[in-house]
C-alpha cells in the first residue's frame, strides 16, 4: 500500500529510491511515468531481481540507474555533485532493533533525512520511513523536523503512512506497530 502511494508524485520526475532492495518503490515510480529512477542499495544481488522486475513489467530499463553503494556515502556523493531529485524515498532497514539502540538510530535517521532534504528540489516530495519499534511516530517526526531545520529546508507533512494491512498489530503488543512514515513536501 505504501509503495503504491508514490504513484501520482512521479510522472515526469526524477526519483531517488534509497535502500531500494528489489525495487518496490522504484517499480511503482516507473509505473507512474517517472523520467528516471535511481536506486541505491548495498545488496547488489537484489539489483538482479530489480532488473528482472523492470523487464517483466515492460518498463524502459534505460530509465533505471542502479547504484550498489552505502546509502549514507551515496547521499553525500550526490550532495557533493550538486545532484537533486524531485522525489526521494528513504526506506531503511531497522536501525534500532532494541530500545537501547534508539539514540544511535535517531542519529542515523536524522543524517539520511538531512541529506535527503538538501537533495530534494523545491516542491519535491520526500517519502521517509522508520521500522524501528523503539522509535515511535512522535520521535520520528521530531527527527525529520530537526533534519529539515539543520538542512535549512522547509518541509511540510502532507501525509502519514504505517505498516500495511498484511502486518496487523496486536493490541497486547503495541511495539509491533513498527512502521512509521511521512510524506513531506519541500516548500522553499
Amino acid at each position: 500500500e505504501n509503495r503504491k502511494l508514490i504513484r501520482g508524485y512521479c510522472t515526469d520526475k526524477t526519483v531517488l529510491d534509497c535502500f531500494s532492495y528489489t525495487g518496490g518503490f522504484s517499480l511503482n515510480a516507473l509505473a507512474d511515468g517517472a523520467q528516471t529512477v535511481t536506486a541505491v542499495d548495498t545488496a547488489e544481488g537484489a539489483f538482479k531481481l530489480l532488473s528482472q522486475n523492470v523487464e517483466l513489467n515492460g518498463f524502459d530499463s534505460s530509465k533505471m540507474e542502479l547504484i550498489p553503494n552505502d546509502v549514507f556515502k551515496q547521499l553525500r556523493l550526490f550532495r557533493d555533485q550538486g545532484r537533486t531529485f524531485d522525489v526521494i524515498v528513504l526506506d531503511p532497514p531497522k536501525f534500532a532493533p532494541t530500545r537501547q539502540q534508539v539514540r544511535s538510530a535517531s542519529r542515523g535517521y536524522k543524517d539520511i533525512n538531512l541529506l535527503a532534504a538538501k537533495l530534494l528540489k523545491p516542491g519535491g516530495v520526500l517519502f521517509t520511513f522508520s521500522c524501528s519499534g523503539g522509535v515511535d511516530a512522535q520521535l520520528f517526526q521530531q527527527i525529520v523536523a530537526g533534519a529539515a531545520l539543520d538542512a535549512e529546508v522547509d518541509l511540510q507533512v502532507v501525509g502519514r503512512m504505517s505498516q500495511a494491512s498484511d502486518h496487523p498489530v496486536l493490541l497486547s503488543f503495541p511495539e509491533g506497530d513498527y512502521l512509521k512514515g511521512l510524506i513531506c513536501r519541500r516548500l522553499d
